[in-house]
C-alpha cells in the first residue's frame, strides 16, 4: 500500500501523515549524543509524491551535509561551540528549499530534542486511518469491482497511470480542481502517438518533444475520455462521501490553439527556397537534404533523421529507404504500418543522396545532427524549422509535416494508374479497408509499383533551388 513507507536511500523514506508526505531520516550512531536527537523528522508539506520525492532528495543532500560537518567538528579544539552552530542548522532544515505552508502539528518536528524516558505511560492513541491514495480508489472501486466490464477498467486504469506518471500518487482528498486543470492542459500537449511506441521519456518530455517536432497531439475527443474515466471514478468517491466534490466535470475539451496543418502551395514553397538559413544548431546543407527527402519521399521527420547507412539499400534492383526498427536505439516507426520500402526518387539520386552512403562519417546517412538530452535525432531541426517559417511569414497550419501531406495530396489526385493501397503502403498509413485480403495485398505490393507511385511527385523546378547535395 503506498501509504506505507517508501523508501528513496537506505538511510531515510518517506511516509504518509495524513495527507502529507514527511521526510525521516536516521541519525548516525556517532552523532546521536552531539547533535542530541536520533532522527529527523521534517514535514515535505505536499501529498503528490513525486513532488515529495523532489523535495526529499534536497534534504537528503543538505542532511547529510550536516552529518559531513559534525564529524569535522568532533575533531575541532572549538567542538561545543560548532556543534551548537549545527543544531541550529538542523531546527532550520523545515524551511530549506520548501515553499511555506500551514504550521504543522502532532508530529515530532526537527527542533524538538529526543525525548526522555517517561516515567508515565499515557493511553495509546488510536493510530489514524491511513489516507485513500487514489491509486488505492482505482484497485477497490475500479479493478476490484466485478461488476465493471474490461474496457471500464482498462480505459481507467490508462487514465490513472497518465495522472501518476504526471504528478505521482496523491490522497484523493486533495486532488482538486488545480491539479485536474494541470492534467488537462497536459494531456492537450502530449503527442498522438503516446502508447503506440516504445518510450522511455517523460509525460513532460513526451510534450517536448511533440513541441519541438511539431507532432499531432492527443485530440480533443480522447483528452475528453481521459477526463471522463476520472469524473466516473470520483463519482464513486463523493457518492461514498470520500471526496467532497468532483473536479473532472465541467471542462472544455475543444483545443482552439490546435491548427489544422495543411500541404504546401507553389507559393509557399518559392517563399522558403530563397529563405536565408540563420540556424548556428544545424548545418545548412543538412536541413535542405531533410527538406528534399521529406519533400519527394512524404517520410517523417523522425522517420529521415534516424536513417542509417544501412538503411539505404538496392530492392529488386530499385534503391530504395528501409524504415525499420533500430534495436540498438530502441528507435521504431510510428506504427506496424510504419514499417516499409520507400523507392528513392529519381530526383533525389539527381542530388546525389546514393553518394551519402559512403561519404557520411558515423552510422548515420544525414550528417550534422544531434541527437537531444531526450534521445530523438534531429530536434535541433525542428526548432530551426519552427523558426525559419515564423521569420518568412508562413502560416501555422504550414510546419514540417506539411511535406507529408503535400505527398499524399500529389498522389491521390495524380493522372496516373496508382492505388490508393499502394499511397498507403509507401507512406506507412494503415489501410482504410483492413480485409484479410487488403493484408495480404499490402504485404505484396512490388517494389516496381511502390517505385510508379514515388515517381509520380513533382514541383516546380524553382521548388527546391537549394536543394542540391
Amino acid at each position: 500500500m503506498l501509504h506505507r513507507p517508501s523508501p528513496l536511500r537506505e538511510d531515510f523514506m518517506l511516509r504518509v501523515r495524513g495527507t502529507t508526505y514527511h521526510f525521516r531520516r536516521i541519525v548516525p550512531p556517532a552523532l546521536r549524543v552531539a547533535l542530541n536527537r536520533r532522527e529527523i523528522w521534517v514535514s515535505l508539506k505536499t501529498g503528490y509524491q513525486n513532488e515529495a520525492r523532489k523535495r526529499a532528495s534536497l534534504l537528503h543532500a543538505r542532511t547529510t551535509e550536516l552529518f559531513s560537518q559534525a564529524h569535522l567538528a568532533l575533531l575541532e579544539p572549538d567542538t561545543l561551540s560548532r556543534l551548537e552552530e549545527l543544531r541550529v542548522a538542523l531546527q532550520d532544515l523545515q524551511s530549506v528549499n520548501l515553499p511555506s505552508s500551514t504550521q504543522e502539528t502532532g508530529y515530532l518536528p526537527v527542533s524538538v530534542p529526543m525525548p526522555k524516558p517517561r516515567t508515565v505511560k499515557k493511553p495509546a492513541k488510536a493510530p489514524k486511518a491511513a489516507p485513500l491514495m487514489l491509486s488505492g480508489a482505482l484497485k477497490r472501486f475500479v479493478l476490484d469491482n466485478p461488476h465493471a466490464s474490461a474496457d471500464t477498467k482498462k480505459a481507467t486504469q490508462r487514465a490513472v497511470e497518465l495522472f501518476l506518471q504526471a504528478f505521482g500518487d496523491a490522497p484523493v482528498s486533495i486532488i482538486g480542481g488545480e491539479k485536474a486543470g494541470a492534467f488537462r492542459d497536459l494531456l492537450f500537449s502530449l503527442p498522438a502517438s503516446l502508447g503506440k511506441r516504445k518510450s522511455t521519456l517523460t509525460l513532460e518530455e513526451e510534450a517536448q518533444r511533440a513541441r519541438e517536432e511539431s507532432l499531432p497531439t492527443l485530440s480533443g475527443k480522447s483528452v475528453k475520455n481521459h477526463m471522463m474515466r476520472l469524473s466516473a471514478l470520483w463519482n464513486q468517491l463523493h457518492q461514498r462521501e470520500l471526496v467532497t466534490r468532483n473536479p473532472w466535470t465541467g471542462w472544455n475539451f475543444e483545443n482552439g490553439q490546435k491548427t489544422i496543418r495543411r500541404s504546401w502551395t507553389t507559393k509557399e514553397l518559392a517563399l522558403l527556397a530563397s529563405a536565408s538559413w540563420h540556424s548556428t544548431s544545424v548545418p545548412e546543407q543538412t536541413f535542405w537534404l531533410v527538406t528534399l527527402i521529406a519533400a519527394y519521399s512524404g517520410m517523417r521527420l523522425g522517420e529521415i533523421c534516424t536513417l542509417r547507412k544501412e538503411d539505404l539499400q538496392t530492392v529488386d534492383g530499385i534503391p530504395c529507404f528501409l524504415i525499420r526498427p533500430h534495436p540498438e536505439t530502441g528507435w521504431a516507426p510510428k506504427t506496424d504500418a510504419g514499417n516499409r520500402v520507400v523507392p528513392v526518387h529519381s530526383k533525389l539520386i539527381e542530388a546525389g543522396v546514393l553518394a551519402l552512403k559512403d561519404t557520411t562519417d558515423g552510422p548515420y546517412l544525414v550528417p550534422g545532427l544531434e541527437t537531444s538530452k531526450q534521445g530523438v535525432r534531429g530536434a535541433a531541426l525542428g526548432r530551426a524549422f519552427s523558426l525559419l517559417k515564423t521569420r518568412i511569414g508562413l502560416p501555422a497550419e504550414i510546419t514540417f509535416h506539411s511535406f507529408r501531406h503535400t505527398v499524399s495530396t500529389q498522389l491521390r489526385n495524380a493522372n496516373t494508374n496508382i492505388r490508393e493501397v499502394w499511397i498507403d503502403r509507401l507512406l506507412g498509413h494503415e489501410a482504410t479497408h483492413k480485409s484479410q485480403g487488403t493484408t495480404t495485398y499490402l504485404t505484396s505490393i512490388s517494389t516496381a509499383n511502390l517505385l510508379q507511385t514515388i515517381e509520380a511527385i513533382s514541383y516546380p523546378e524553382t521548388a527546391f533551388k537549394k536543394g542540391t547535395i
